[in-house]
C-alpha cells in the first residue's frame, strides 16, 4: 500500500479512538446551553470556541465523530451483507433470476440520484438515527450487490468450482466455500468507500434537517447552524467542516489502497 493508505489509516484510528473515548475527552457536556458563552474564540477553556448556544464545539466535534462512524458502520455492514447476497444470487444463478435482479431492481435504484433518494426516504420515514441509517441501507447496497454480482459471474467458471459442481457439491457449499472467498477482494474496497460515502450523506441530510436531529452533535446540523454566521465566528462552522473533511479522506486514502494492495496488477506495477 502506499503512503496515502497509511496516512488514511492514522487520520480514521484518531477519529475512532476520538468517537470510543468521547466522554473520557470531552471538557464539556455537548448538550447544555450558557448563552452568557455564545460564540467565543478558541481558548485554554474551550479548544475550539463555543457555538451560538455557549456549547463546546470541541466536545461537540468528539460526539459528533461518534454519531458519524455509528451511522457509517451501520450502513455498511448492513448494506454489504445485503448486497452480498443479492448480488451473489444474481451471479451464481443467472438466467432469469440475473435478469430481473440485475436488469430490473438494480436499474430502478440506480435510476435515481443516491442523496435525492435518500432525502425523499427520510422526508418519508422521518428524522432520526436509525430512520437515517435504514434509508441509507436502502439507496446503498446495490452497489455492494452490482460488484459482487460481477465477481461471481467471473469466479463460478474457475476449475475449482466447476470440479466441485462436477463432484455433487451443493449451490450453498459451492457458493461460500469457493465463490465468495475468492469474490470478497473488491468488495473490502467497496466497503471503504462507502464509509465515505456513508459519513457524507449523514452530514448531507443532517444540514438539510433531515438526518438526526438538534440538539445531537452531528456536524452537519453543527454547520448548518453555524453558515450564517461564518463571518464573525468561523471557528463554528470550521471544525465540523474540517471534521468531515479529514473522515470522507481517510477512508477514500485506505479504500485506494486496499484496491492497489489487493489487485496484484496494480501491486506489481
Amino acid at each position: 500500500m502506499g503512503r496515502l493508505a497509511y496516512i488514511g489509516f492514522a487520520i480514521a484510528g484518531i477519529f475512532i479512538l476520538a468517537a470510543i473515548f468521547a466522554p473520557f475527552l470531552a471538557t464539556h457536556d455537548p448538550i447544555v446551553q450558557d448563552l452568557g458563552m455564545r460564540y467565543l474564540p478558541p481558548s485554554a477553556e474551550n479548544w475550539f470556541g463555543t457555538d451560538g448556544l455557549g456549547r463546546d464545539v470541541f466536545t461537540r466535534v468528539l460526539y459528533g465523530a461518534r454519531i458519524s462512524l455509528q451511522v457509517g458502520v451501520s450502513v455498511v455492514v448492513v448494506s454489504s451483507l445485503f448486497g452480498t447476497v443479492i448480488g451473489a444470487i444474481a451471479g451464481f444463478y443467472g438466467g432469469l433470476i440475473d435478469k430481473f435482479l440485475s436488469g430490473y431492481v438494480f436499474n430502478v435504484f440506480l435510476a435515481f440520484p443516491g442523496l435525492l433518494l435518500a432525502i425523499a426516504l427520510v422526508a418519508f420515514l422521518g428524522a432520526g438515527q436509525g430512520k437515517l441509517i435504514l434509508a441509507l441501507c436502502i439507496i446503498g447496497w446495490v452497489g455492494y450487490a452490482r460488484v459482487m454480482r460481477g465477481q461471481v459471474l467471473k469466479v463460478r467458471e474457475y476449475d475449482y468450482v466447476l470440479a466441485a459442481k462436477a463432484l455433487g457439491a451443493s449451490d450453498l457449499r459451492i457458493l461460500f466455500t469457493h465463490i465468495l472467498p475468492n469474490a470478497i477482494q473488491p468488495l473490502i474496497v467497496q466497503a471503504s468507500l462507502g464509509m465515505a460515502g456513508a459519513v457524507l450523506s449523514e452530514a448531507s441530510l443532517s444540514f438539510l434537517g433531515l438526518g438526526i436531529p438538534p440538539p445531537a452533535p452531528s456536524w452537519g446540523t453543527m454547520i448548518e447552524e453555524a453558515r450564517q454566521f461564518f463571518s464573525t465566528s468561523p471557528h463554528v462552522l470550521f471544525f465540523p467542516g474540517v471534521a468531515i473533511a479529514l473522515t470522507v479522506l481517510a477512508f477514500n486514502f485506505i479504500g485506494d489502497g486496499l484496491r492497489e494492495y489487493l489487485d496484484p496488477k496494480q501491486r506489481t506495477r
